[in-house]
């Protein structure tokens, strides 16, 4: 573990400016690049915390307000600790926000954070990794699949749904995908059932990516979120541990 820089920057895109955070090791030189796509609450401390624990271990990580389009983080007031069975209107005000993170917006957004990590003097060349949590990992797939020439490797940590029947379900667009993939859904989950666990791996299997699925029994849906109800310490350090090994084969050089 290394000592961190982080700050709050802008990152211009085709429909406005996207607030987000940065972070990246205090030594001067250029690391690997990671670009970290939020969970349904947002940009908030919590995650700066988990975008600060990937840095340290040698990458400029990069961690935007995917709701920027409704202003600055925090877009929505959360309680420090956060139990969606007390607090039922937070889903009712960020639905709606997620429902407008369309695939057209999607690449449109993307498109500007790859293109700020690779101009940033922080990244090192070459590809980069992605790791996405709860709907984060569901845009962390299409993102892979909509730019196959600069993701390198791809995370997604109890997230979904990743099979729908509408389509733009990320499991019919893996076809694309040349980065390596680790999912690890939460063992209680109805986000990814058993079943859809199944179609998700049919669909990577027919598709020829490098992939590993595993199933976190006992963690539930948002397990990594140390500021939620769900938060599971023994999962979440799995995490890490499968995360930065992920990066650590497709990102160094």
């Amino acid at each position: 573990m290394i000592a961190v820089h982080g700050m709050s920057i802008d990152v211009p895109t085709p429909d406005g400016v996207a607030d987000a955070y940065v972070v990246y090791p205090d030594d001067g030189a250029a690391h690997p690049g990671v670009l970290v796509i939020q969970d349904g609450f947002g940009l908030r401390s919590s995650l700066r915390s988990l975008a600060d624990r990937i840095a340290a271990h040698g990458y400029t990580v990069l961690l935007p307000n995917a709701y920027y389009r409704h202003g600055r983080a925090p877009v929505i007031e959360l309680p420090e600790f956060i139990d969606p069975a007390e607090r039922p209107e937070i889903f009712q005000q960020v639905f709606p926000m997620i429902r407008e993170l369309t695939p057209e917006n999607l690449r449109s957004d993307t498109d500007a954070y790859l293109k700020w990590l690779a101009a940033s003097p922080q990244v090192a060349s070459g590809k980069v990794g992605v790791t996405g949590y709860c709907m984060g990992a569901r845009l962390a797939v299409l993102t892979a699949a909509m730019f196959p020439d600069r993701v390198a490797a791809v995370a997604g940590f109890h997230g979904g749904p990743l099979v729908t029947d509408t389509p733009d379900s990320p499991h019919l667009t893996v076809g694309n995908i040349t980065a390596e993939l680790y999912f690890a859904h939460a063992g209680e989950d109805h986000h990814m059932t058993p079943e859809h666990i199944a179609q998700f791996d049919k669909a990577l299997d027919a598709a020829g990516v490098r992939y590993r699925t595993e199933v976190y029994e006992g963690a539930q849906h948002g397990y990594t979120q140390a500021d939620t109800s769900a938060y599971h310490p023994e999962a979440d350090e799995r995490h890490y541990r499968e995360l930065l090994a992920l990066f650590d084969r497709n990102l160094r050089q």
